[in-house]
């Protein structure tokens, strides 16, 4: 029997393993056909147990970044296909792609923003800014604002998605970010509250100003600890839902 001091040892293992895993496909070491190593040699190479391995590979699959083939393997899931499960209980913006449309209201552009600039850890007081909504069947059901790192908004300069207003993409700016940063998006921290509709909210939205929003914030990191992206979005209540699943530790 497991003793209670052997198990946090255990949790940080597993942790260790799904997300050295997780970043290995997000940098498409094993790209679309190449199968990931059984458990086995997981098992093997890094000296712990298969039990452990399988856990790590159940949150992945869970996460939508891996699939099973019964008698061939575990493979990466197509690139277009992973949503960013990765991230623990964040909502996965990469997914939204899937049904939702992004219209871009703000265009990219740069301005003095030291809330911002502060929350990202910037030396400087200037980000890159846009704003857009999310359509679903041409209905508007969230506005997000985001703000940029100088040197990760240039990124995006020349997309015209994000440049020129108003035309739907299928496309996120996550989904942006993905193919242009040096290191991947690993991680984000979230918070959810509630908050007023401003005025230029609520037209947006298509609601009427003062109606109580879900007001959530996420900061990104990329797999190297940088901060790349805040991003505030307010949903339609009745357009939004959040799941997470909840394990007891030790488990």
């Amino acid at each position: 029997m497991t003793s209670l001091l052997e198990q946090p040892q255990r949790e940080s293992t597993y942790l260790k393993l799904a997300r050295e895993l997780r970043t290995a496909i997000l940098r498409h070491d094993y790209p679309e056909g190449v199968r990931l190593p059984t458990e086995a040699q997981l098992a093997e190479h890094y000296g712990i147990s298969r039990q452990t391995v399988r856990r790590a590979f159940q949150d992945l699959v869970t996460e939508g970044l891996v699939h099973r083939v019964p008698g061939r393997g575990t493979f990466a899931t197509p690139r277009d296909e992973q949503y960013l499960r990765q991230f623990g209980s964040v909502d996965d913006l990469m997914g939204l792609s899937i049904d939702t449309r992004m219209r871009v209201v703000t265009p990219l552009h740069r301005r003095v923003d030291v809330d911002a600039a502060g929350r990202l850890g910037l030396h400087t007081d200037r980000v890159h800014r846009l704003a857009f909504v999310r359509l679903h069947e041409d209905t508007a059901f969230c506005h997000t604002a985001v703000s940029l790192p100088p040197a990760v908004g240039q990124l995006l300069e020349s997309v015209p998605e994000l440049t020129e207003p108003g035309t739907p993409s299928a496309s996120t700016v996550i989904g942006f970010l993905d193919g242009r940063l040096p290191e991947p998006i690993a991680e984000a921290e979230q918070s959810i509250t509630v908050a007023e509709a401003t005025p230029e909210l609520a037209e947006h939205l298509g609601c009427e100003p003062g109606r109580a929003l879900l007001r959530i914030d996420r900061v990104y990191r990329s797999v190297a600890g940088q901060l790349v992206e805040l991003a505030i979005s307010h949903f339609l209540p009745e357009h939004y839902s959040y799941r997470v699943r909840l394990r007891r530790s030790g488990r």
